[in-house]
């Protein structure tokens, strides 16, 4: 596929659909990075008895809202994902916590969860070019932006340590791959790696899924998944612009960092 090529499927995309399922066909040439050399992130488990399970609408106060991370805008909720667990199909049952924390879904034994999409806000550089103006430049720099699904979860004693696990067995398990469903969009990743985790909370992990873009190619994408005490946070980055240039999507540390503290 041609570059022009790739910026024009972006542009006819969605912004919105930021599931790995919905994006299919908005890569170029997509990453030929395979993460060699990249190693699990983990930080110190801590010893204290694990706090009891957060409320859902505890957890909603403790998500990012607007205003609270600068250049970035907040959209409470992403109705192109999947709503519950049901609703996602994964051909590899130890494939499961990894494609939940993917689609901002608890990756452990608990529904009570909250999420969010943080995407970096460049409306102040906007284009005020007319339309027969714009250039492919352009538009792949109006989709050099990187949105992040942000999922909360939280759960009752030792749930939230044995979530982390669930995430990294999966993360070993699921290395050559796996397809996942939701609603009438498959989407096949062909392997899985672990990546340096930012060191953030009391243990983190992170990952990256490498994706068939239906027949384009492939494209990398970043995963991280930190545990606070009780509640776990799941971050998974979508730049379409990065793509379209053969690179990859990551999960800006500004981003989980600032949901992190806002976690303590």
């Amino acid at each position: 596929m041609k570059r022009s090529s790739g910026a024009r499927l972006c542009a006819t995309a969605a912004v919105g659909a930021l599931s790995l399922v919905l994006i299919t066909g908005c890569s170029d040439e997509g990453s030929k990075k395979d993460s060699k050399g990249s190693s699990k992130g983990s930080g110190s488990s801590s010893s204290a008895p694990a706090a009891k399970a957060l409320t859902a609408a505890e957890l909603e106060k403790l998500l990012l809202a607007q205003g609270e991370l600068k250049g970035y805008k907040v959209d409470a909720e992403d109705t192109s994902l999947p709503k519950s667990k049901s609703a996602v199909k994964v051909d590899k049952a130890a494939c499961e916590p990894l494609v939940y924390a993917i689609s901002a879904l608890p990756p452990g034994d608990t529904d009570v969860s909250a999420r969010n999409t943080v995407t970096e806000d460049k409306s102040a550089q906007a284009s005020t070019k007319s339309p027969e103006d714009i250039s492919e430049s352009d538009i792949e720099d109006a989709f050099d932006v990187t949105a992040t699904l942000v999922g909360l979860s939280s759960y009752d004693g030792d749930g939230a340590e044995k979530a982390m696990k669930a995430v990294t067995d999966s993360v070993a398990a699921c290395s050559g791959g796996f397809s996942m469903t939701a609603g009438s969009e498959t989407q096949k990743a062909t392997k899985v790696t672990s990546a340096k985790a930012s060191g953030l909370g009391e243990e983190s992990a992170a990952f990256t899924v490498v994706a068939d873009m239906d027949g384009e190619g492939t494209a990398n994408f970043q995963v991280e998944v930190v545990r606070s005490g009780s509640t776990v946070a799941t971050f998974y980055g979508i730049n379409l612009g990065a793509l379209a240039k053969g690179g990859d999507s990551e999960v800006p540390a500004a981003v989980s960092q600032a949901q992190v503290a806002k976690l303590k």
